[in-house]
């Protein structure tokens, strides 16, 4: 009974990695593309490249996707964590690291993204240069935080090669 508990706990296991890699990997790659195109667009001709991303994001945006996802991606990690209690000798200490990964992410985002989306995407174009200067903080710091979302990757697969191979 106990050999039939350990291999549907790895099961459990691996299927929660599979998906939390997955996500993460999902979230790097929208996250990479709004660096590489969104974001080289929104600065072409400011303000008249804003003035057309703020018409174009008039009935969804970027953080429509990353609002259903980044929580999917918590959640997973969260539960990937807990299951991870019963896995291999230190998997539970990976799966927690990315776990508080991924919340640092979205704290990241809220404190240092969303005040330069409202000076970009919301607040009245009265000032070009607050705009520029939050657009180039913008584009730099996205490259940091797509650098954090490629360590939850790695160590979301980390783990789960862990699982799979019973280390």
């Amino acid at each position: 009974m106990s050999g039939l508990c350990s291999s549907s706990m790895r099961s459990t296991q691996t299927v929660l990695l599979i998906l939390a890699a997955t996500v993460a990997s999902g979230l790097l790659f929208v996250n990479v593309y709004t660096s590489m195109v969104d974001a080289a667009n929104w600065g072409r001709d400011v303000p008249a490249s804003i003035v057309a991303a703020r018409e174009y994001f008039s009935v969804a945006n970027p953080g429509t996707f990353f609002r259903i996802f980044s929580p999917v991606n918590q959640v997973l990690a969260l539960l990937a964590a807990v299951t991870a209690w019963w896995a291999p000798k230190g998997t539970f200490s990976i799966c927690l690291a990315a776990l508080v990964l991924s919340v640092s992410v979205d704290i990241f985002t809220f404190a240092y993204f969303y005040p330069r989306n409202e000076i970009m995407f919301v607040a009245p174009i009265e000032n070009v240069d607050a705009i520029r200067t939050a657009l180039s903080g913008w584009r730099s710091m996205n490259w940091v935080r797509s650098g954090m979302i490629v360590v939850i990757v790695a160590l979301d697969y980390l783990a789960l090669i862990k699982v799979v191979n019973g280390e």
